[in-house]
């Protein structure tokens, strides 16, 4: 990986971070707003629990500050009198207008590739109703030897306490990804690394958006359940029926419905995700631990993905390859990497003291 250990230009921070990353999500917005007028498809904002966007970001600022803060001042062991005055101390030299502008960039920049995301996968059977499932079954019974890989799977673990295990490390990925974003975004010294992982999110949800329409499919559990009924009941297959409700409501009527459709194989953006993460956990030396914890995250992710039927096996390559990419396109767009104008010397992304 080349790097240029030159000073860069004077830049504002927020512009040299999170620029490129931002104009790429805003047409990546565009694109799918143009996609809406074009075919007639509703616009939801997906996972709208905390209300509308101009509402859920400025949260999610405040909240992020607030566990950056509160562990610092209370590190510092002030006196009850002193208190206010050491957590002023400590937003003062933490949270300049500079730092507050990048982060709130960052945050814009998930946000708006992960709607744009959600709505173009809900799009897909409307756009790309020819599904390749039946190409990636045969791709599947040639890896397993001629049979099913769940069934494989299923009867090489069993399907009592593997299944309970596996479900949790599946339904774990929808607390992960916020908490890592937060994590990436808040508790660093060095913000450029955070703004390298958030902006390798935004290319995941881009990257993964254009796999879903090059072979759109199901995935196992839709076209093969009965290779699937010996599991038991876990908070895996609770979603996966609520995935199949809200496909076929949005199906019937898109515009009677504010769910989103969700159900789309290839390639598995939970691998991709993951691999994310632990790709750049290696690249800026995180602690060994923390490596160690997220390469088994990634196997497990794998693993649980093809043994509930969420995916073929080739989608699992495929989600590396896609997590591995994002990586090298969010170093270049934040200057990681050796772009025209624009690099950043990683040996200085470290993990915080």
């Amino acid at each position: 990986m080349t790097v240029n250990t030159k000073p860069t230009q004077e830049i504002t921070p927020w512009r040299g971070l999170f620029g490129i990353p931002l104009i790429t999500t805003v047409t990546f917005m565009g694109l799918m707003l143009i996609t809406a007028v074009i075919s007639g498809l509703p616009v939801r904002d997906p996972d709208g629990f905390l209300g509308p966007s101009y509402v859920r970001l400025p949260l999610i600022v405040f909240l992020v500050m607030i566990a950056d803060v509160v562990p610092r001042v209370i590190a510092q062991r002030p006196s009850v009198k002193g208190m206010l005055g050491t957590a002023g101390g400590v937003i003062k030299s933490r949270w300049t207008l500079q730092r507050i502008a990048a982060i709130t960039a960052g945050m814009a920049s998930f946000y708006l590739a992960y709607v744009a995301y959600r709505n173009l996968k809900s799009f897909l059977p409307f756009l790309r109703d020819r599904l390749t499932d039946s190409m990636l079954v045969t791709t599947d019974r040639w890896f397993a030897g001629g049979g099913n890989p769940g069934d494989v799977l299923h009867d090489l673990l069993g399907t009592g306490f593997a299944a309970e295990f596996l479900s949790v490390v599946y339904v774990s990925f929808l607390i992960f990804v916020p908490v890592s974003l937060a994590v990436a975004m808040v508790w660093s010294d060095d913000l450029s690394r955070g703004a390298w992982y958030v902006s390798a999110l935004c290319f995941n949800w881009i990257l993964g958006t254009a796999a879903y329409y090059l072979l759109p499919s199901l995935g196992p559990i839709y076209v093969e359940e009965s290779s699937f009924t010996d599991l038991p009941v876990t908070a895996t297959s609770d979603l996966q029926d609520s995935l199949y409700d809200n496909r076929l409501a949005v199906l019937v009527d898109p515009h009677a419905t504010e769910s989103v459709q969700g159900i789309a194989a290839f390639a598995s953006l939970h691998v991709s995700i993951v691999f994310t993460a632990a790709l750049m956990a290696q690249l800026v030396r995180l602690p060994r631990p923390v490596r160690w914890l997220l390469w088994a995250y990634v196997a497990l992710t794998g693993l649980a993905t093809v043994y509930f039927g969420w995916h073929y096996i080739l989608d699992v390559p495929a989600g590396l390859a896609i997590g591995g990419l994002s990586v090298w396109l969010a170093a270049l767009a934040t200057g990681i990497i050796r772009f025209p104008g624009r690099s950043r010397d990683i040996a200085k992304l470290r993990p915080m003291a």
